[in-house]
């Protein structure tokens, strides 16, 4: 048994983190000790793994309760998800940086880019950011579906639909000037979100955790500041201009 104190150490989370996780119950202690001090056993370390990797993954606190509270919640499937999740995450960080060495060479002249393969690992990383945001909205059974459905376009098909996000997002670049609440960007919201349905459909709310994601997520926020350093926040403020318009 370890306690509070311990397991902070080991995990390298905090003791009030530990104490929030127990009062939302999400972590409970093994056991209570008479001196009301908290107790872990393996069964609540290995708990706390899972929750370290949603969190890792990007997964806010409530949604990672309503996940791991489901009845049929499976642990080591859930395992099996985070590593091929973590997976793709390997392999687009390389993307990126193999990206990053190309533009490099060609802004020293030593090498040739299109403007497509400047934003190629953009592209395939906007799809995982859906997918991402698809999970921690949507029941695995609802991803799975998307992922098919995704695989069933072929790649001519796939590799249209990115396009078509990418210039979405070029558009959107070549309006900022205009302002967020502006005709302009209010329309290129609009084909922001018909083309999610490529993914997965989303609601005002779902669109607008999603253009947060874009800010608040490092990850993805390096992808959009590498496309202007405008364009993350701007795209969240026009998203938000847009669902207000639809929610009053």
């Amino acid at each position: 048994m370890f306690t509070i104190k311990q397991l902070s150490g080991l995990a390298g989370v905090t003791p009030r983190a530990l104490r929030h996780y127990d009062q939302i119950g999400l972590l409970k202690p093994s056991r209570l000790g008479e001196n009301g001090y908290r107790y872990y056993g393996e069964e609540s370390l290995l708990r706390l793994q899972q929750i370290l990797f949603y969190r890792e993954l990007g997964l806010p606190l409530d949604e990672i309760r309503k996940i791991m509270g489901r009845r049929d919640f499976d642990a080591l499937a859930a395992l099996e998800n985070h590593k091929l999740e973590l997976e793709k995450r390997i392999e687009r960080l390389l993307r990126l940086v193999e990206t990053v060495d190309n533009t490099i060479l060609h802004m020293k002249g030593q090498k040739e880019m299109s403007k497509k393969q400047l934003f190629a690992a953009f592209s395939e990383a906007e799809q995982e950011k859906l997918a991402a945001e698809a999970e921690r909205m949507y029941d695995p059974e609802t991803v799975r579906e998307s992922n098919r459905q995704w695989k069933a376009y072929g790649k001519e098909k796939q590799q249209a639909i990115l396009a078509e996000g990418n210039q979405i997002y070029r558009d959107m670049i070549a309006v900022l000037p205009k302002g967020a609440a502006s005709a302009e960007a209010q329309a290129i919201v609009e084909r922001w979100r018909a083309h999610m349905n490529y993914f997965w459909t989303p609601s005002l709310e779902q669109l607008l955790g999603l253009a947060d994601g874009y800010v608040d997520d490092p990850r993805f926020r390096a992808n959009f500041n590498a496309m202007h350093p405008q364009l993350a926040e701007f795209m969240r403020e026009a998203v938000k201009v847009y669902v207000e318009a639809r929610t009053k």
